[in-house]
């Protein structure tokens, strides 16, 4: 099928090359690579997602349409763009049902919104990142907003490091040493200053997102426990700083690291043992 877009478009990820793995099939490889490569942009046409791929545009839409009959996928045909389709949600959500943190954790965030004014997110753990699994936003007309689904560096946000500072510190060296993009000028790349801040955060019970992902945005996040006392998840407050103060998110930071704390309860989980 070709590509009748009538300009070029600039949207989706850096070119990247689909290798096949040094094990196992080589069509799921690519199946796999390109329905991730969808499901990270906002529409691509079969031009962008061959580029992106490097792989000749045939092969990407055999690829596409197979993906595209059991509904992972889906075809625009006003634009000629290629869209995550419903049924890779449905087997997505499958992961959530493993713990159900998302929905332990709902009435725990509405409340949060009704006595901050902010808007609250959950996210679980996943490597060296954080991936938001849901949110419930307040009404105010500027907001944080975190699809779910959008993964953030764990040095880089309110949650990843609520997790971090639960991590044995021969792990966060790994984690240091291969590097920490900086966002902002906030960000902490730097190990003693990203230790310090991690040993306030233990003290405390409760981490601070302090601009250091997105400009003027501040978030007051807690980590939740499973069962062997291993952080997995977190739930935070996010805001813009001319109203999520120094001094406001002092006061939220209790009151986010007592809902996370009903949450590690919710799934039997338990705090670390200090």
């Amino acid at each position: 099928m070709p590509d009748r877009s009538p300009e070029k478009r600039q949207r989706g990820r850096p070119r990247i090359a689909v290798q096949p793995a040094e094990s196992g099939v080589q069509s799921l490889d690519r199946a796999i690579a390109l329905l991730d490569l969808v499901a990270g942009a906002n529409g691509l046409s079969l031009t962008e997602v061959a580029e992106a791929a490097a792989l000749p545009p045939s092969t990407c839409y055999r690829i596409l349409a197979t993906l595209q009959r059991h509904g992972m996928v889906e075809f625009e045909t006003g634009g000629q763009l290629w869209h995550v389709g419903v049924e890779s949600f449905r087997i997505g959500s499958a992961f959530l049902r493993r713990r159900k943190i998302a929905e332990r954790g709902r009435d725990n965030m509405q409340a949060l919104v009704d006595r901050c004014g902010e808007t609250a997110n959950l996210a679980i753990a996943d490597e060296d990142s954080v991936v938001f699994v849901s949110q419930v936003e307040t009404h105010e007309p500027i907001r944080a907003f975190f699809r779910p689904g959008t993964r953030s560096p764990i040095h880089a946000s309110g949650i990843g490091k609520a997790i971090l500072a639960q991590w044995r510190p021969d792990r966060v060296a790994r984690l240091v040493a291969r590097g920490l993009a900086r966002f902002t000028p906030q960000t902490l790349t730097d190990a003693a200053a990203l230790a310090a801040e991690l040993a306030e955060t233990r003290a405390r019970g409760w981490a601070l997102d302090n601009e250091e992902r997105n400009p003027g945005m501040r978030c007051v996040a807690a980590a939740i426990f499973n069962e062997y006392g291993e952080p997995i998840a977190g739930i935070s407050v996010s805001g813009p700083t001319v109203r999520l103060t120094p001094e406001v998110a002092a006061a939220f930071g209790p009151l986010v690291q007592a809902a996370a704390a009903d949450v590690t309860r919710s799934i039997a989980g338990m705090p670390p043992q200090r």
